[in-house]
């Protein structure tokens, strides 16, 4: 029991920086020995403005800022962009997918090419989610119990089990530098009896990804169930803390309910959560969301908006959005965005924008992605630096009024 009990995490006394693995007697390690330790991840909050939080990640695979937000890479690609037009609009961190890629290459065949960050030729920070999201997006083609969730392949019909011990063996295969554990993600308006049911799930299921869970290089963090339900989303989060995880992550939003009842819950949800640990919001993207997240005390956002709304012709910009299908760009010969230093802002027009979205080219896409990850990696530089200033509640309001106005 005594070799047990000295694989656990132990933690440095709160507001100060924590290390995965280090002894509370220890002194303060250094960066460079961080990263030479077994266990390579650690959480420092180096100031706060309000509830608003300005850390900073140490990993594996680098340090990271926060507040962050995470481009998605659901299948080891920011999809439509290159790893270094990804790296050059100063994207930190990103996410991948856990169900996704176990069905496709397979989390065996990139383990063998090498992991994930060199499957995909980013040397940076990853996160994986644990397949939990699917349980909720693939509802009508999986089937769940204690011991697993069973779902059928939209790829080919084939049946994939994904349980906690599979979602770790998969995430420990990739060799991301933050898993997910695996949690039920219930849609909006569950009936109570049914929300309960999956928040315990959520609990036991972190139980046996905690016990499952082996690779010291890469950190595990627990899920946050209970939707919209205050008190669930606090019993949970209280048997999630009393397992001692280095970092939670509030699941179960932008599934239904509105903006207002999710606010309404967000900030009793994360100020449940030790302070001294990452807390990471998932799957919330909307810019003015993620301004009212920080204001709660979140640290870390993902969202496929950026892309996918680059896809389909439309552009976040400070004074709101520009779709660029619309015919009054046709002649513009303005920027994407003034003051946008990303690659399309520099050398291509809303007119020529607006002439690749109706001629159907591909490029076209690409250059509205490229601005939009650009575009939140901007806006989280500003937050950080709202915080470090302590103004970010006058930041946030200029923000929130200038995005309203232009709605």
């Amino acid at each position: 029991m005594a070799g047990a009990e000295s694989s656990k995490p132990r933690w440095s006394a709160p507001g100060s920086q924590f290390v995965a693995g280090a002894s509370k007697t220890q002194p303060r390690p250094s960066l460079r020995h961080l990263i030479r330790i077994a266990v390579q991840f650690s959480f420092e909050l180096v100031q706060t403005d309000g509830l608003a939080r300005l850390g900073r990640l140490h990993t594996a695979h680098g340090s990271v800022e926060t507040p962050v937000f995470m481009p998605v890479g659901t299948q080891a690609t920011v999809k439509g962009l290159t790893p270094e037009q990804v790296r050059g609009t100063g994207a930190q961190i990103i996410l991948g997918n856990t169900y996704h890629l176990a069905l496709r290459p397979g989390d065996e065949l990139i383990a063998e090419l090498g992991g994930l960050h060199r499957f995909m030729h980013w040397d940076g920070p990853i996160l994986t989610d644990s397949g939990g999201y699917q349980i909720y997006s693939l509802a009508l083609s999986r089937r769940i119990d204690d011991r697993a969730a069973v779902f059928r392949s939209h790829i080919d019909g084939a049946l994939l089990e994904l349980s906690p011990e599979r979602s770790m063996a998969i995430q420990e295969n990739l060799g991301s530098d933050i898993a997910m554990c695996l949690d039920e993600c219930p849609p909006f308006g569950t009936s109570p009896e049914y929300l309960r049911e999956a928040v315990r799930r959520t609990i036991s299921w972190a139980e046996r990804c905690r016990a499952s869970h082996r690779r010291r290089d890469q950190a595990l963090f627990a899920i946050v169930q209970g939707s919209t339900d205050a008190e669930l989303r606090r019993q949970c989060a209280a048997a999630l803390v009393g397992m001692d995880f280095p970092g939670y992550a509030l699941g179960g939003f932008s599934v239904g309910e509105t903006p207002v009842q999710m606010m309404t819950v967000l900030q009793p949800s994360a100020l449940a959560l030790p302070a001294d640990r990452p807390r990471y919001l998932m799957g919330v993207g909307r810019p003015q969301d993620i301004l009212m997240a920080v204001s709660c005390g979140l640290d870390l956002f993902d969202c496929v908006l950026p892309t996918r709304n680059g896809r389909n012709a439309s552009a976040f910009s400070m004074e709101g959005p520009l779709r660029l299908r619309n015919a009054r760009f046709k002649r513009d010969p303005a920027p994407l965005e003034s003051g946008c230093q990303c690659y399309t802002c520099r050398y291509f027009s809303r007119a020529y924008l607006h002439h690749l979205f109706l001629a159907g080219e591909m490029l076209g896409p690409t250059l509205l992605s490229l601005h939009n990850v650009a575009f939140y990696v901007r806006l989280m530089a500003e937050i950080r630096l709202a915080i470090r200033e302590r103004r970010f509640a006058d930041y946030r309001s200029v923000r929130l009024a200038q995005w309203g106005a232009a709605t």
